[in-house]
C-alpha cells in the first residue's frame, strides 16, 4: 500500500497498483467493492484500476521483484552493476505536513534478479501540521468508517503505541473494547510512536533523527538544539536552605528563566513550594502547587508531586516563561531544596561581517568583530553583558584579504600651484602622471597610454576669477550753507564681488569726499570768502574734512581755519585762533564774549603736521622719536584721522531699523587700518545712522526658552512656549498675540525628545504589596529589580549583579497600631471520656495585640462576650465495652449492626441483630441474634434491663447465641443485653400503638424510671435532655425531682420517631392499623442467616437508618437557640421523613437476590440507595385500593413498587413492574410493562420514554390496566421508560430501564435548566445547567444493564476522583464557583459496551460594571478619536454638547454569558427610532450619536441582560449652543493721528467659559463697531514719496523721491514742518539711490572646432566651442554674471574617420611561475584602425571596454619552497595572534615562524 499511495500514474499503470494495493493493505481481508474504486484520506489520491492496461500487471511483476527487508531499507548505497535501469523521479509526498516519505524506483533490466533495491526512500514535507488536521494515524482509522466489519458499522479511533507492531494500523471502535487490525501496515510516513520522529515505511519502523533525515541518530542536546554541543545553556544546580520566620513567611528559591530546560527541583521538609511566572509580554500568574498532578501553567507543563515529607517539582521546558519558585513556611522545621537545570545563555557572541576591505584594488584586509546579541528582545546590547556569563568566549577577530586583483594604472596629479592672480581671474596648474601600484603597495610611473581608459585630469584650471574691488560712492550730502558757497560730502566704499564692504582698492583711484557747493541764495552778510565748512553731523567724514563749528544762540567756542604748516617736509606744526562767540538772533550777527562765558572744554589751537617725507625717504612714524624731537607738543593729526568706512547691518529686519556708520582710524597715506590711539579721540567724528528694512513686519512665530530635560537619561521631552504675535509700533514696544493660523510659516515644535542615550543600570522599586496583618505591626513587600532604561525609552530587566547601587529594601513595617481586644482561644481538651460520649472544653483569654506587634493579656471583660458552644463541645468515641478488655488480639468481640428499625407493617416474626433501636408493631415475634468472635455460643448470657433472662412459655433463650420473644406485648419494652465474657451489646425495643404513637412503659416494670403521671414529657423537653446528656451534664428541672436518676438512654431518639410517625402524607399502606390485618399476610423466613447484614433481607416492612443520622440531626437541634429550637427540629423532622419516604419508594426491593433459573431476559434492581433510609415493601393484594371509596381520606399518588423479578412466561414474551432493568434478546417477541398506582381519586397513568410522552401504534399498546405492551422490539425501543400517575392531589412516576442485550443505558435529559434563586438544582445528565455561582448542583446519572454498570464522571475529559460521586452514581458539586465550569461526562460501561452522556455547567454572572475601564476607554478612542464621549453608570453621567457635534457613548458591563446590550432614548429603544445618526458599535457596548440635535437631548440607558439578570446603565446629554462673544479690545491700531481704532475682540463661549474658537468655526459673528483711540496730534515726522523707477535697467541707474518734513494733527490734516523739527528726532531719509547696478550681460560663443574629439563610439567623436560671459560692450565676466540668461551648448556630436578602430589582443605570454599564489602573464593590446590596420593612440578605442592584459596563472600549491611572506599585512596578522589559522600559515609562514 505504502508504494502506491501518493503516486498519481499516468496512462496504464493504475489496475495494477488498484489491485497490488488490495492484496498488500488487505491481507486476508477481502477487498470492498472495486467498481467503487479506493477512498482514502483527502492528502492521497489512487487512481482508479480501469486505468490501468493489464499487459502493464505482468510486466510490473516480473521487473519488480520482491526484494527482503534489507533490499528495501531507507539508506542509500551505489550501485551493484549495471543491470538496473536509472532511478525514478522521486514520488509525492505521502503527506503535506508533519513529516512524510517520498520514494524512487528503478526496473531490473536482467532477465535474472538483480542484485541491490528496486526503492529508495527519503523524508519530506517536516513542517508541522496545522491544529485542525488532527493525528495521521486516526485519519487511516477513521477512513474504515464507511466499511462494515462483521455486518455492523463502527467509528475507529487509533491504538498508537503498539510495543510489538507498532506500523499496523490497529484501531478500536469508539464506546467499545474492540480492538483490530485494519490494515497490516499504516500509510509511509505514520509515527512509530507518538513521542519519537522514528516513522513507518513499507511497514517497518525507521530510525529518524532530529534533524528529520532517514537513519540519523542525532538526537537534541540538553539546550533543545538538535545536533547541538551543548553550549547554548548552562547547568544551573544548587541547594537553598529556608531561614524563614513568623514575620517572613515566604522566600525565594530561585528564579528560572525563560527558556530553560529539564528542570527538576526537590523540596524536603515541611514548607511548600509554589511557583510565580512573568510572560515576556509582562503578565504576571502565580500557581499554589496544592495537588499532585501535572499541569499547564503559562503554557509550560508542570509535574507535581506531593508527599508527606518532602514535593518534587518537575517541568522538561522549553519554559515559556520566567519563573520563579518559592517556598512557603508551613512548620518549624528547616527545609532544604535541590535544584538542577538547563538555563538558556540570553545573551551570546555573535561575529559581524567582514568589515569593508581596506583597499579597492591591489589586495587589503578585512577584519570581523564580535558583538552582544539578545536572543530574547533581538537586539544588540552591552559587551558586559555577554561577559555575564562564564561560558561566553568572546571569539577572536577574523583577517582575510580582499580585492586582490592588481590595481590597474591611475592618473595621479600633485596639488594645485597658488593662483597666479588675487582678483579678477588667474590660472593654477598641477602635473598629472600615470602610476600602477604593485601587490606590495610600491607605486611606480608607467607610459600615459596604460590610463587611457579614464580622461586625464586637466593640468590647467581658471582661478579667482571673481571682479576686483571697486570704489563706490554714495550719495552726496546737504550743501554746508543755505546761501553763497559751501561744501558738500559723501562716503566712498571700497565693495567686493559679494558687494560687502573690505580693502584691497587702489587709493590712486578713490573718488574724492568733498567739493565745493554753490547756493543761488545771496546771503546777508558776505563775509565769507572761503567755503564755509560742514555742520554736524557732516563734518568729519572725510580725511580732508576741517574742524569747526556752528554760531548758535547759545555761547560756544568757535575755531577758525588752521595755519600752514611750519615746515615743508616732514613734520611741523599748525596753530589756529579759537574764540567764545554768539549768534545774536535780531540782527543775525556774531559778537565776541569773554572765555569764561563759554561752557565746555576749548579746542585745541594747535596741532602737528606732516608735509611728506624729506629727500624721498619714507621713514615709519616713531611716536617716542617725534616726542624727542618736539617735547611732545606736536601731533600726527595730519598724518592718522577718522574715517567712516560703510554700515553696519541692519538692526531689524522689519518694521524699520537704523544703521550706524563704522568709524576707523586710517593712515591718510597707506589707506590702512591703524590703532585708534593714533587718532585724535576728541576729533572722533559722532555717530552717523540711517534707516533701514521700512517694511512693516509680517506675523511671526516668537519662540521661548526650551525647559530643563524631564530624564537625565533614557529618553526625556522639553517644552518651550511659541506663540504668533505682530509687532504694532516699534517706538512704543507694542506687540499683540494672535491666532495660530495667523501666522502663515511652520509652527516651530513646542516639544522635543532630549538626554536619548541609555541609562546605567538601576534598582526599579514596585508599589508596595498589601500589609500582612490589619493591625498590631505587619509588613509588606514589593518587588525590587534590576532594570536599565534604554534610549527608545524601554526597559531590559538585568541580573541584580549589574546594579552597583545598593538595593533598596523590600520589605517594611506597616499597620503600626494597637487591635482591638479579641479572644484567644486554647485547643480542644481531650473527651472526657475514653469511649461513648463525653465533651471537649477549651479555655479563652482576652488578649490585645501592640503595635509593636507584642500580645499582653487584659481583662476578659474587655472583649466581647463569648456564647457557650465556644467553650464547649460533645465529643462521641467509641462505644464503651466491659469494665475490662483485655488485649484486641485474644478477648472476645460481639459483631453488631448500629441501626435503627421502624416496623411499618405487621408483619408475624422479624430478625435483627444486636447493637440497634427497634420500634415494633405489637404481637410481633422478634428474634435476636448475637453474634460473637473468639467466643464459645453456649456461654453468651442475655439480660434484659441488668435482669439475667432465662427461657419461659414467652422468651426463648437459645443456646447458640439466639433470644426469641413470642408475640411482642408492652411489658417486652426495654433493653436487651448480649454478654460474651467482657463483651457486651445491648438492643432497645419500644413498641408503636395502633395510633401510630409509641406505647409508654407499664408501671411497675421500672416505675422510677418513667415520667411521673400526668406529666408528659414536651418535646423540647425531650431534646433538652438529650443535649444535657450528649454533654455530660445531667440535672433536673425541679427541686420535687432531685432524687430522679439519669434519663433512660434507650429514649433517646423517642421523639425524634414520635415526630415522624405524627408526620402527614404517609400513605395509608403504609401504616395500616395492625389490629386490621388479617392472618393472610406471608411469613418470611426465620431461618438464621449467617451474615448479620442479611437479616435485613428477612424486613420487607421494616424501615432502616443509620444511628449516626439520627445522632447528627439531635446535635443539629441542640445547637439552635432555645427561641427556635421546637421550629428547626420540625423543619428536619420533615425533612428527614421526605427522604424516607422517597427512598422507601425508589430503593424498596435494593436488597433482593436475584431469581436463579431465568436466562433472557433479565431484570435487576436499581444501581444503588441514595438516602441513609432503605425500605422494602411487599404487599400481595391491593385490593380495591385503587379506587375511590368513601370515607377513606383523599391522598396523592402512589405508584407500587414489585419486589419480584421479571417473569418469562414464554420463550418470547417478557412481563415486568417498575423497577427494574429489561435485557431484549434476539427472540423477544413481547415486553409487557406493569404500572399498579394508588391514590384517591385514582390517578391517571401515561407512558413516556426518554422524557418524551409515548406514541401509541398498531405496535406499542397500552393495555386496559394501564400495562404498556411492547410487540416485536427493536433496536429503536431502547430507552427508560416512566409510568405516570397523575390526580388533582400531586403526582408520582418510576422508571424501568429497557436496554439492547444488556447494553449500558444512561437515563437522559436534553432540556435547558437555568437557575438564579434557588439554592439547590438537581437535573439528568445530558441537560444544560446554566446557575449562578454558590448553588449546590446534583447531576443524575440514572444507568441501567446486564451486568451491572459500572459509572465514571468526568470533567473536561479528565477523570474525577471518586468522592465526588454519591451512591447512586449521581455527582454532586457544592458551592459551585466559574471553576467548576466545564463539560461533566457520565460514562457507563459492562461487558457489552460503553456510553458517555454529557452534561454543560455554565456559571451565570449577572451584569455589572466592571472594576478596570481600560477595555472601554480603548474602545471609544477606536470607534471614535478626537470625539466628545462619556460612559454611562447605575449611578448616571451627563455629557454636555453643541448641536451638529458628535459624541459617542459607552456602557461599560461585565457578565457570563457576555450580557445583551439593549439602548434606549428616553426610554424608548433606539432600534425602534427611524433616526440614522444613531450607530450601535462593538457588540451594543458602544452608541455612536452623530450631528446632535436638540432632539437628540435627554437621558439615554443601556439595558444588560443575560440569563443571570439584568443591569441598567445612563448618561444624560446635555445641547448647548457655542457662541461668539465680544472680549476686550485689541491695542490701538495707531499711536497718534485720527485713524487709531481698536477693535473690539471676539472670543468662542460655553455656558460663559471661553473654549477654542474652533468651536465656533461657521457660526455667525456679531456686529462690532470699532472704537477710536490715540486721537492727538503725532510728533513731527519724515514723510517719502515712492520711489520712481530707475533710469536704467542695468549698468546703473538712479531713482529719487521726495522727503518733507510733515506733522499729523488729531483732525486728519498734514502740516509741513520745517526740517529741523523732523532732524531732532530722526535722521532725515535719502532722497536719491542707485539702481540696476548690474551690469548689462549677454552669452557669446565662437564658431565650432574641429571633430578631433574624443571617441564616442564607432566613426563618431565630439567637436567643441567656447561660449563665455560678457558685458554689451564686449567686456568679458565670470559666467556666473549671465547664469540667469539660457546658456548655448558647448559640445556636439560629429563624424570622425579617425574614430573608426577597435581593441586587438595577441597570445598570453608564459606564466612568470609554476607554482604558488603569484604567478601572472600579459598580453599585448592594441587599438587598430579598422581601415589601415594600423596601431592608433588608445584613447580613440576608450569608448569600448579594454580587454584585460594580465591575469593570474598556475595558482597551485608550491613544494619544497623557501619559507617567506606573500602578502604585506603579515604583521597584522602576528598582531592579531591569527598565525595558527591555516589560510595565514603559509602565506605568512616567514612572519609568523619568528613568533
Amino acid at each position: 500500500m505504502a508504494l502506491a499511495v501518493g503516486l498519481r500514474y499516468r496512462g496504464s499503470l493504475a489496475p495494477i497498483l488498484s489491485s497490488t494495493l488490495c492484496l498488500l493493505y488487505f491481507a486476508g481481508q477481502v477487498c470492498g467493492d472495486q467498481s467503487q474504486g479506493a477512498v482514502f484520506l483527502r492528502e492521497f489520491t489512487l487512481i482508479r484500476r480501469e486505468s490501468l492496461h493489464d499487459d502493464f500487471l505482468s510486466d510490473l511483476l516480473n521487473s519488480h521483484k520482491i526484494e527482503d527487508a534489507s533490499s528495501r531499507t531507507a539508506r542509500s548505497e551505489e550501485d551493484r552493476d549495471a543491470l538496473w535501469d536509472a532511478w525514478g523521479p522521486w514520488s509525492e509526498c505521502s503527506r503535506t505536513c508533519g513529516g512524510g516519505a517520498s520514494y524512487s524506483l528503478r526496473r531490473c533490466l536482467s532477465s535474472k534478479s538483480c542484485e541491490g533495491r528496486n526503492i529508495r526512500y527519503r523524508t519530506c514535507s517536516n513542517v508541522d501540521c496545522p491544529p485542525e488536521a488532527g493525528d495521521f494515524r486516526a485519519q487511516q482509522c477513521s477512513a474504515h468508517n464507511d466499511v462494515k466489519y462483521h455486518g455492523q458499522l463502527y467509528e475507529w479511533l487509533p491504538v498508537s503505541n503498539d510495543p510489538d507492531n507498532p506500523c499496523s494500523l490497529k484501531c478500536q471502535a469508539k464506546g467499545t473494547a474492540l480492538v483490530v487490525e485494519l490494515a497490516p501496515k499504516v500509510l509511509d510516513g505514520t509515527r512509530c510512536y507518538t513521542e519519537s520522529l522514528d516513522m513507518c515505511i513499507s511497514g517497518l519502523c525507521q530510525i529518524v533523527g532530529c534533524d528529520h533525515q532517514l537513519g540519523s541518530t542525532v538526537k537534541e542536546d540538553n539546550c533543545g538544539v538538535c545536533n547541538g554541543d551543548g553550549s547554548t545553556c548552562r547547568l544551573v544546580r544548587g541547594q537553598y536552605k529556608s531561614q524563614l520566620s513568623a514575620t517572613k513567611l515566604d522566600d525565594t528559591v530561585v528564579a528560572i528563566p525563560y527558556g530553560s530546560r529539564h528542570v527538576r527541583l526537590v523540596l524536603k521538609g515541611p514548607d511548600h513550594l509554589y511557583l510565580e511566572t512573568k510572560t515576556l509580554q509582562g503578565a504576571k500568574g502565580e500557581n499554589s502547587l496544592s495537588t499532585t498532578g501535572s499541569f499547564l501553567v503559562d503554557n509550560s507543563s508542570v509535574d507535581f508531586q506531593k508527599f508527606p515529607d518532602k514535593e518534587i517539582l518537575r517541568m522538561a521546558g522549553p519554559l515559556t516563561a520566567d519563573f520563579i519558585v518559592k517556598v512557603h513556611n508551613a512548620g518549624t522545621a528547616d527545609s532544604t531544596v535541590q535544584f538542577i537545570f538547563y538555563q538558556p545563555i540570553i545573551h551570546r557572541w555573535r561575529e559581524t561581517d567582514f568589515f569593508p576591505c581596506s583597499a579597492t584594488c591591489g589586495g587589503g584586509y578585512q577584519l570581523t568583530s564580535a558583538e552582544c546579541y539578545d536572543l530574547r528582545s533581538s537586539r544588540v546590547v552591552a559587551d558586559q553583558y555577554c561577559h555575564y556569563y562564564p561560558e561566553n568566549v568572546k571569539p577572536k577577530p577574523k583577517l582575510q584579504e580582499c580585492n586582490l586583483d592588481p590595481c590597474p594604472a591611475r592618473w595621479e596629479s600633485t596639488p594645485w600651484t597658488a593662483c597666479s592672480s588675487s582678483c579678477g581671474g588667474g590660472i593654477q596648474s598641477r602635473t598629472v602622471s600615470c602610476v600602477e601600484e604593485d601587490i606590495q603597495g610600491h607605486v611606480s610611473s608607467v607610459e600615459e597610454w596604460k590610463c587611457m581608459y579614464t580622461p586625464k585630469m586637466p593640468i590647467v584650471q581658471p582661478c579667482n576669477i571673481f571682479d576686483c574691488p571697486k570704489w563706490l560712492a554714495q550719495e552726496w550730502s546737504p550743501c554746508t550753507v543755505t546761501c553763497g558757497q559751501g561744501l558738500r560730502y559723501r562716503v566712498v566704499l571700497c565693495i567686493d564681488h559679494r558687494g560687502m564692504h573690505t580693502g584691497g582698492c587702489s587709493p590712486k583711484t578713490k573718488p574724492h569726499i568733498k567739493e565745493e557747493c554753490i547756493i543761488p541764495t545771496p546771503c546777508y552778510k558776505p563775509k565769507e570768502k572761503l567755503p564755509v565748512e560742514a555742520k554736524l553731523p557732516w563734518h568729519k567724514q572725510a580725511q580732508e574734512l576741517e574742524e569747526g563749528a556752528v554760531v548758535s544762540e547759545e555761547p560756544s567756542f568757535i575755531p577758525e581755519a588752521w595755519s600752514a604748516c611750519t615746515v615743508t617736509c616732514g613734520v611741523g606744526t599748525q596753530v589756529r585762533m579759537v574764540k567764545c562767540q554768539v549768534l545774536l538772533s535780531f540782527s543775525q550777527s556774531v559778537a565776541d564774549l569773554p572765555v569764561d562765558e563759554c561752557e565746555g572744554p576749548k579746542p585745541v589751537s594747535q596741532r602737528a603736521c606732516y608735509a611728506g617725507p624729506c629727500n624721498g625717504e619714507i621713514s615709519e612714524y616713531n611716536p617716542e622719536e617725534t616726542d624727542l624731537l618736539y617735547g611732545g607738543l606736536q601731533d600726527f593729526d595730519e598724518l592718522f584721522d577718522w574715517e567712516y568706512e560703510g554700515f553696519t547691518e541692519c538692526s531689524e529686519s522689519c518694521g524699520g531699523g537704523v544703521q550706524e556708520a563704522v568709524v576707523s582710524c586710517l593712515n591718510k597715506q597707506t589707506r590702512e587700518t591703524a590703532d585708534e590711539s593714533l587718532c585724535v579721540t576728541s576729533r572722533r567724528p559722532p555717530k552717523l545712522l540711517k534707516s533701514c528694512n521700512l517694511d512693516p513686519c509680517p506675523s511671526r512665530w516668537e519662540i521661548g526658552k526650551w525647559s530643563p530635560c524631564s530624564l537625565t537619561c533614557g529618553v526625556g521631552l522639553q517644552t518651550r512656549d511659541v506663540f504668533c504675535s505682530h509687532l504694532l509700533s516699534r517706538e512704543m514696544n507694542e506687540t499683540v498675540v494672535l491666532a495660530d493660523e495667523l501666522c502663515h510659516k511652520p509652527k516651530p515644535t513646542i516639544v522635543q525628545a532630549c538626554n536619548r542615550f541609555n541609562c546605567p543600570p538601576a534598582w526599579y522599586p514596585a508599589e508596595w504589596q498589601q500589609c500582612s496583618r490589619t493591625c498590631g505591626g505587619g509588613a509588606q513587600k514589593r518587588d525590587v529589580l534590576c532594570k536599565q532604561r534604554m534610549a527608545d525609552g524601554s526597559f531590559l530587566e538585568l541580573p541584580e549583579t549589574f546594579c552597583s547601587a545598593p538595593r533598596p529594601t523590600s520589605q517594611q513595617a506597616c499597620r503600626n497600631e494597637d487591635c482591638p481586644h479579641e479572644w484567644l482561644l486554647s485547643e480542644w481538651t481531650q473527651c472526657s471520656r475514653s469511649c461513648g460520649e463525653g465533651t471537649q472544653t477549651r479555655s479563652a483569654i482576652c488578649r490585645k495585640i501592640l503595635k509593636s506587634g507584642e500580645s499582653v493579656i487584659v481583662n476578659s471583660s474587655l472583649c466581647a462576650p463569648l456564647p457557650f458552644s465556644s467553650s464547649v463541645q460533645p465529643c462521641i468515641l467509641p462505644a464503651c465495652a466491659g469494665p475490662s478488655r483485655p488485649s484486641p488480639k485474644h478477648s472476645p468481640h460481639i459483631t453488631a449492626v448500629r441501626k435503627i428499625y421502624i416496623q411499618i407493617q405487621k408483619q408475624r416474626k422479624l430478625h435483627f441483630v444486636v447493637g440497634g433501636f427497634a420500634y415494633l408493631l405489637p404481637k410481633t415475634s422478634v428474634v435476636l441474634r448475637c453474634p460473637t468472635r473468639r467466643f464459645r455460643k453456649p456461654l453468651i448470657t442475655w439480660e434484659k434491663d441488668g435482669q439475667h433472662l432465662t427461657s419461659s412459655a414467652h422468651i426463648t433463650v437459645a443456646p447458640f447465641g439466639y433470644l426469641k420473644i413470642h408475640r411482642l406485648k408492652p411489658s417486652d419494652m426495654g433493653t436487651y443485653t448480649c454478654s460474651a465474657g467482657p463483651a457486651q451489646e445491648h438492643f432497645v425495643i419500644k413498641l408503636i400503638g395502633g395510633n401510630r404513637k409509641l406505647l409508654a412503659r407499664p408501671l411497675g416494670l421500672r416505675g422510677e424510671e418513667e415520667t411521673p403521671p400526668g406529666r408528659k414529657n414536651s418535646p423540647n423537653e425531650a431534646l433538652r435532655t438529650q443535649e444535657k446528656h450528649q454533654n455530660g451534664i445531667f440535672f433536673n428541672g425541679s427541686k420535687a425531682e432531685k432524687r430522679v436518676p439519669p434519663v433512660d438512654p434507650g429514649s433517646r431518639y423517642d421523639d425524634i420517631v414520635s415526630r415522624l410517625l405524627e408526620q402527614r402524607g404517609w400513605p395509608g399502606e403504609l401504616f395500616a392499623s395492625w389490629e386490621a390485618q388479617d392472618s393472610t399476610e406471608r411469613n418470611i423466613s426465620s431461618e438464621e442467616d449467617q451474615n448479620p447484614e442479611q437479616a435485613l433481607l428477612h424486613l420487607p416492612f421494616t424501615l432502616v437508618t443509620e444511628q449516626q443520622r439520627l445522632d447528627d440531626l439531635l446535635r443539629n437541634i441542640s445547637q439552635q437557640p432555645e427561641e427556635l429550637r421546637d421550629l428547626y427540629s420540625k423543619h428536619l423532622v420533615s425533612q428527614l421523613a421526605r427522604e424516607i419516604f422517597r427512598s422507601h419508594l425508589e430503593h424498596q426491593d435494593s436488597l433482593l437476590k436475584f431469581p436463579e433459573g431465568r436466562i433472557h431476559p433479565v431484570a435487576i434492581p436499581p444501581h444503588k440507595h441514595v438516602s441513609g433510609f432503605s425500605s422494602s415493601l411487599r404487599i400481595s393484594s391491593l385490593g380495591s385500593s385503587g379506587e375511590m371509596r368513601s370515607g377513606q381520606p383523599h391522598r396523592k399518588p402512589v405508584i407500587l413498587r414489585k419486589i419480584s423479578a421479571a417473569q418469562q412466561l414464554s420463550a418470547s414474551e417478557v412481563v415486568t413492574h417498575l423497577g427494574q432493568t429489561v435485557a431484549l434478546a434476539s427472540g423477544t417477541l413481547s415486553v409487557l410493562l406493569h404500572c399498579e398506582a394508588g391514590g384517591n381519586p385514582k390517578p391517571t397513568i401515561t407512558w413516556a420514554r426518554n422524557g418524551e410522552e409515548v406514541q401509541y401504534s398498531n405496535r406499542i399498546l397500552l393495555q386496559p390496566d394501564d400495562s404498556l405492551q411492547i410487540l416485536a422490539p427493536v433496536e429503536a425501543d431502547v430507552g427508560f421508560y416512566t409510568c405516570n400517575a397523575t390526580n388533582a392531589l400531586g403526582s408520582d412516576s418510576v422508571s424501568i430501564a429497557v436496554t439492547l442485550a444488556g447494553k449500558p443505558l444512561v437515563k437522559t435529559s436534553r432540556m435547558a435548566v437555568t437557575n438564579i434563586d434557588l439554592p439547590a438544582v438537581i437535573v439528568d445528565v445530558g441537560s444544560v445547567i446554566k446557575t449562578i455561582p454558590g448553588v449546590n448542583v446534583t447531576i443524575s446519572c440514572q444507568v441501567a444493564g446486564v451486568p451491572e454498570v459500572e459509572v465514571t464522571w468526568f470533567r473536561n475529559k479528565s477523570k474525577l476522583a471518586p468522592l465526588h460521586h454519591l451512591h447512586d452514581g449521581s455527582l454532586w458539586i457544592t458551592n459551585v464557583s466559574f471553576s467548576d465550569q466545564g463539560l461533566y461526562s457520565c460514562r457507563a460501561v459492562n461487558l457489552h459496551g460503553e456510553v458517555t452522556e454529557n452534561t454543560q455547567l455554565v456559571i451565570l454572572d449577572p451584569p455589572h460594571p466592571p472594576s478596570q475601564m481600560e477595555d472601554i476607554k480603548a474602545l471609544l478612542s477606536a470607534n471614535g478619536p478626537n470625539l466628545p464621549s462619556v460612559l454611562t453608570s447605575p449611578l448616571g453621567t451627563q455629557l454636555v454638547l453643541s448641536p451638529g457635534n458628535s459624541a459617542i457613548l459607552g456602557c461599560p458591563v461585565k457578565g457570563h454569558p457576555y450580557p445583551n446590550i439593549t439602548w434606549f432614548h428616553d426610554h424608548q429603544p433606539i432600534a425602534t427610532i427611524a433616526e440614522p445618526t444613531y450607530h450601535i458599535l462593538a457588540a451594543g457596548q458602544i452608541l455612536l450619536i452623530r450631528n446632535v440635535s436638540a432632539g437628540s437631548q435627554g437621558e439615554f440607558s443601556c439595558l444588560a441582560q443575560n440569563e443571570a439578570g439584568m443591569l441598567v446603565q445612563k448618561t444624560s446629554l446635555v445641547i448647548q449652543e457655542y457662541w461668539w462673544s465680544v472680549d476686550k479690545l485689541v491695542g490701538c491700531s495707531a499711536s497718534c493721528g485720527n485713524k487709531g481704532i481698536q477693535q473690539p475682540q471676539l472670543k468662542c463661549v460655553l455656558n460663559s467659559t471661553e473654549v477654542s474658537p474652533s468651536f465656533c468655526a461657521g457660526k455667525a459673528k456679531p456686529a462690532v463697531q470699532p472704537v477710536a483711540c490715540n486721537r492727538r496730534d503725532c510728533p513731527s515726522r519724515w514723510m517719502v514719496t515712492p520711489w520712481s523707477s530707475c533710469t536704467r535697467s542695468c549698468g546703473g541707474g538712479v531713482q529719487t523721491r521726495r522727503v518733507t518734513c510733515q506733522k499729523l494733527k488729531a483732525s486728519g490734516a498734514s502740516v509741513p514742518m520745517s526740517n529741523e523739527m523732523c532732524s531732532q528726532l530722526a535722521k532725515r531719509p535719502v532722497d536719491t539711490q542707485a539702481c540696476n547696478q548690474q551690469l548689462c550681460v549677454e552669452w557669446a560663443f565662437s564658431s565650432w572646432g574641429q571633430c578631433n574629439g574624443p571617441c564616442i563610439g564607432p566613426r563618431l567623436a565630439v567637436q567643441h566651442r567656447q561660449v563665455f560671459c560678457q558685458t554689451r560692450d564686449g567686456i568679458s565676466l565670470p559666467f556666473e554674471q549671465c547664469s540667469a540668461l539660457p546658456r548655448p551648448v558647448s559640445t556636439q556630436n560629429c563624424w570622425a574617420e579617425a574614430c573608426g578602430v577597435h581593441w586587438r589582443v595577441s597570445l598570453w605570454t608564459l606564466c612568470t611561475a609554476t607554482c604558488g599564489n603569484y604567478g601572472f602573464q600579459s598580453r599585448r593590446v592594441d587599438c587598430i584602425h579598422i581601415r589601415t590596420n594600423k596601431p592608433v593612440p588608445e584613447h580613440l578605442c576608450s569608448w569600448r571596454p579594454r580587454p584585460a592584459n594580465w591575469q593570474r596563472c598556475n595558482i597551485t600549491p608550491c613544494e619544497n619552497m623557501e619559507c617567506r611572506d606573500t602578502t604585506r599585512y603579515c604583521e597584522k596578522v602576528k598582531q592579531l595572534k591569527l598565525c595558527q589559522l591555516t589560510q595565514f600559515k603559509s602565506r605568512c609562514c616567514g612572519t609568523c615562524g619568528k613568533a
